[in-house]
Formats: C-alpha cells, sequence, structure tokens
C-alpha cells in the first residue's frame, strides 16, 4: 500500500509540474495579438529549423538544381515579408525549393525554414498561387504553430512519465505498457496541424497576398488545383497528408475574399502570370 502511495504522489508531482511549465509559461504573437503557450524563444525555433533543414531537403532529393527559379522564389517569399505585417515577426526567413518532382507538397519549420517541392510547383499557373502556397506556409511560422505543438508535446511527455510510474507494478512490463498507452493519447493530442492552425494560416497568408499586392483568388486556385489533383486517382496530394483538409477550405476562402473585397478585386492586386510563365515555367519539367 506505501509503494502504491508513492508512486502515486511521484506520479502526481509529474503531471503537476508538467501542467505548471505548460500552462505556465506563455507569450503574446507580436503579429496576430494572440496570446500563446509555447516554452521556446523565437531564437530557439530558428535553430530548431536550421538544423533540420537540411535532413529535410534530403528527404526530397535535396534543393532544385536551377538558381534562377530558386531566387524567383527568394523574390516572391522576401515580398511577402518585407511588404507586409510579416517583417514585424522576428524570423530570418529561407525559402526552398525541392527537387522532388513526384511529390505535391509545401511545409514549414518552426523559425522561418520554408519548403516547396517542385511536384507542387508545377501545378502552379501564375505568381499569385505561388504566393498563396508561401504565405500559407509564413502564416504557419508567424502563427508559431510548431512552437506550440512541440510545448504540447513536452506537456504530454510529462504525463506520459506520470502515468507509467503511477500505474507501474514494480515490474519493467507494466510500467512500460502503462506507458505506452499514455503515449499512444499523447500522439492524439499533439497531431502536427489542426482545422485552428489551418484556418489561421489559410487568413494570414490571404492577408499577406493582399498585402503584397497579390490577386487573393490565387489561394482559393490553389485549393482547387489540389482537389483537382487529389480527384485524378492515386494518392491523394501529400499537403493533405501534412495539411489536414476537414471542409471546403477553397470555399472558406472564397468567402473571406467575398467579405474583404464585397465591390470586387481591386485593379492593382494582380496574378503575375506573365512573370511566372517569363520566368518559372520555362524552367519547369
Amino acid at each position: 500500500m506505501r509503494k502504491l502511495l508513492l508512486r502515486l504522489l511521484i506520479g502526481g508531482i509529474f503531471a503537476i509540474f508538467g501542467m505548471i511549465n505548460y500552462y505556465g509559461n506563455t507569450d503574446i504573437n507580436p503579429v496576430t495579438g494572440e496570446k500563446q503557450r509555447v516554452q521556446l524563444s523565437p531564437q530557439q525555433e530558428q535553430v530548431i529549423g536550421i538544423q533540420a533543414r537540411g535532413e529535410m531537403a534530403q528527404q526530397h532529393g535535396g534543393l532544385y538544381p536551377d538558381e534562377q527559379l530558386q531566387d524567383y522564389v527568394d523574390a516572391v517569399g522576401a515580398k511577402l515579408i518585407s511588404e507586409t505585417d510579416a517583417r514585424q515577426s522576428p524570423y530570418n526567413f529561407e525559402f526552398h525549393l525541392l527537387r522532388d518532382p513526384q511529390t505535391i507538397n509545401a511545409f514549414a519549420l518552426p523559425g522561418g525554414q520554408v519548403f516547396l517541392t517542385a511536384g507542387l510547383m508545377r501545378q502552379l499557373d501564375d505568381e499569385a498561387q505561388l504566393a498563396g502556397v508561401l504565405g500559407h506556409e509564413i502564416g504557419h511560422v508567424i502563427g508559431r504553430h510548431g512552437a506550440e505543438h512541440i510545448a504540447k508535446q513536452q506537456l504530454g511527455v510529462s504525463l506520459v512519465n506520470a502515468v507509467g510510474v503511477a500505474a507501474s507494478d514494480g515490474s519493467y512490463g507494466g510500467g512500460r505498457n502503462a506507458a505506452a498507452i499514455a503515449q499512444a493519447v499523447n500522439q492524439l493530442v499533439s497531431l502536427k496541424y489542426g482545422r485552428a492552425d489551418e484556418l489561421e494560416s489559410d487568413r494570414l497568408g490571404l492577408q499577406f497576398m493582399v498585402e503584397a499586392g497579390y490577386d487573393p483568388r490565387g489561394i482559393v486556385e490553389l485549393m482547387e488545383i489540389l482537389a483537382q489533383a487529389n480527384g485524378r486517382g492515386g494518392a491523394p496530394p501529400e499537403f493533405f497528408s501534412s495539411h489536414p483538409n476537414p471542409g471546403n477550405r477553397a470555399a472558406e476562402l472564397a468567402s473571406m475574399i467575398e467579405q474583404a473585397f464585397p465591390n470586387g478585386i481591386p485593379a492593382q492586386l494582380q496574378d503575375g502570370s506573365d512573370r511566372f510563365n517569363r520566368i518559372a515555367r520555362p524552367r519547369l519539367p
């Protein structure tokens, strides 16, 4: 009985310290104004992203071997940062076009490392759609979604340890099984991106596109392109694996645009199709 009480006490201490650490660490996002539970500083996020960027590139065949095309992607990304509220963020963004011609995906690491595959780039028709891709990924970084989920994972680890200690009967197998069950629960709690993250990134991406002078319909067209790729059979675009797609996001984005521009899209917001066809299209297989 004493051993059981001791295990419960130690497990409770693990859980309490984990929850204090999670709920006691908050920060105000300088761009969104949101109060967030994060345990990493922006500098730590950047270190994580820089350390992981090489491995991420390797998984997709390395970087695309065309300096001019990479420069073009860099220029669109820089425009989305320098001419929008994104410039208030503390991150040094870097944009990487990956060689992978088959995978249709884009993703971002904490701290500002943004990637898109040649497979996705080939699906695009104009610069506004490219801005939609990059703007969405910039939204994930600025929304600090990676840092938020890392904090949740750290809380989950604390709770896993607490359950493992409290449920252990003193044998290796008992504690291991209890911890394995708890770990499975933790993985469900710590999904990479959820609906709220995606909606915030869509909203931020749309905002950055407009501020940078792009036609916001580009991001709606992007979602439609991905949906069409999904409907052609075979494996769905990897974009839908790393970016869950509950509901019709194209319709939601179209509704946001209608609310922002009830009298139609202003003429100064352009799709950049001429630049895209001149620079990008001839350099994509």
